[in-house]
């Protein structure tokens, strides 16, 4: 086969000891290569105004080839300084001319275009794509992010809403709304009182039990403060007190600042993980217990109210009825006295157990048959209840609850008797809606990041295409350029300058 035919395949990371070793380039040409650059860097100074000159120099590193082109065009723009023998008196041809015969000595613009096409091929385009891979994955994990943020915005605002939903309140001036709805406590109570009408058969059925086991006259102390509202309905502790009505009610004030929102704290993380709810069933706060003063209420611990306690569980007053007026914690409703309030609780909870057991004894009466003989033996009352007739009363007990114990219900009962926390709760309320600001400006930082990217992306994309471009060029002449020193063979550079 004629060696003429066979082609030459230069690999590119090879290509500059390819040179070397076949003596086309000497080793040191490095240091007469800076000779020429500086010299490219003084002419490039003095140009003349053409399009093809602008566009050969605006931003890539000019180079043996363009200095041939340069050349042609300033045979164009400098044909004016052309003597009589042809040659040129224009300094720029001067110049120019000179830097390609020093490029042309040793074969230098070979070996610095080697260099320069395994630079783009190697380091200089996969750097580039790099760049533009991480701006892309700068965006994605942006997007994502917003994405997740837009969820805890939406989660976090609903939980606001939803809080405002069942406080009855439409969040924009929380404290004042909070206050004005403590007008609705004693409607709430009323309709609680009206509520327990439907537990006297249950508290018969309970008063029946007791009386049965021998406990005397203990059944008639038993559950004081519900027999009290089932029979005489949420009246003035005062009256519960001293079985009679006072005179005149004198309410302490209840002393709330609503000038201005407390200040949220800042945290600093809002993450799904935290809990703002400050529900009484929740809160670890030792509210203590309510004592009058002349002011008002104030928290005291329980200790200090041993000695002054009844039996009922009531603070007594030293001067006794004290002329009739109902005053301090005793002008308070029996539901709306905290202490009261608490009795009451522990009655239905008692009674709703009370329930729950016979409940039990109910379902489980057929399966003993102690337990039958033993249930022959109970009064009528008994023998006449069905697991149905149980589980009806067992209802209107958790109804009576329900009314009482509600969050919101809760919610003004605290507000009302416990000057901090209604700082609490506003400031458990804004500090969802500071969440949700914190979230949207999050969000908005991350946009700017995604725009930031995506402007940077689309400035790398065209000099991407036009450095390979350029490195696609210098492979064909540098590939030209060797054919010519072997007769025309055909020279392949391959390798990385081809997966561009």
């Amino acid at each position: 086969m004629d060696e003429q035919n066979i082609p030459i395949d230069i690999n590119t990371t090879k290509l500059l000891d390819w040179l070397i070793s076949r003596r086309h380039i000497s080793k040191d040409w490095q240091n007469d290569i800076l000779k020429i650059r500086e010299k490219i860097n003084n002419a490039i100074q003095d140009m003349p105004e053409h399009q093809g000159v602008i566009e050969l120099l605006s931003g890539q590193h000019i180079n043996y080839f363009h200095c041939l082109k340069i050349i042609e065009i300033l045979k164009e723009t400098e044909a004016d300084t052309k003597n009589l023998f042809g040659r040129y008196g224009s300094q720029r041809m001067k110049d120019w001319k000179d830097i390609v015969q020093m490029y042309e000595k040793n074969s230098l613009y070979l070996a610095e275009a080697a260099q320069v096409l395994i630079r783009n091929s190697n380091f200089e385009v996969p750097s580039l794509r790099k760049q533009v891979t991480k701006l892309e994955q700068v965006q994605a994990e942006c997007e994502k992010k917003i994405k997740e943020l837009g969820k805890t915005e939406t989660f976090t605002l609903g939980e606001f809403n939803a809080s405002c939903k069942q406080l009855g309140i439409a969040g924009k001036n929380i404290k004042k709304e909070l206050t004005t709805l403590l007008n609705d406590l004693p409607e709430i109570y009323e309709r609680a009182a009206k509520k327990t009408k439907s537990l006297t058969p249950t508290l018969t059925l309970h008063n029946a039990y007791l009386q049965y086991h021998g406990y005397g006259d203990v059944h008639s102390n038993a559950l004081p403060v519900l027999s009290y509202v089932i029979e005489k309905g949420n009246t003035t502790t005062y009256e519960y007190t001293y079985g009679e009505k006072p005179i005149s009610i004198e309410l302490p004030d209840v002393k709330l600042e609503i000038d201005e929102e407390p200040k949220v704290m800042e945290t600093i993380d809002f993450g799904d993980e935290i809990d703002f709810d400050i529900s009484p069933e929740k809160s670890e706060i030792d509210w203590g217990t309510l004592s009058s003063t002349d002011d008002g209420f104030e928290i005291v611990d329980h200790t200090d109210l041993d000695a002054n306690m009844d039996d009922t569980g009531i603070v007594v007053e030293k001067s006794g009825i004290d002329g009739g007026i109902a005053r301090g914690h005793q002008a308070f409703t029996l539901l709306d006295n905290p202490k009261t309030r608490d009795q009451f609780l522990n009655d239905l909870m008692e009674l709703e157990a009370f329930l729950l057991l016979r409940m039990y004894e109910k379902s489980n009466e057929s399966e003993d048959v102690l337990d039958i003989s033993q249930m022959q033996d109970l009064p009528s009352e008994f023998q006449m209840q069905t697991v149905e007739s149980l589980t009806s009363m067992l209802e209107c007990i958790r109804g009576v609850l329900n009314e009482v114990t509600s969050k919101r219900t809760q919610h003004l009962h605290n507000v009302k008797h416990f000057p901090k926390y209604i700082d609490m709760l506003t400031d458990s309320l804004l500090q969802k809606l500071s969440s949700v600001d914190r979230i949207r400006d999050t969000k908005g930082v991350l946009e700017g990041k995604i725009k930031d990217a995506r402007s940077q992306t689309e400035q790398m994309l065209p000099i991407i295409d036009t450095v390979i471009r350029n490195t696609k060029m210098l492979q064909e002449q540098v590939a030209d350029d060797i054919s010519k020193k072997y007769k025309g063979r055909i020279v392949n550079i391959i390798g990385s300058v081809n997966m561009l």
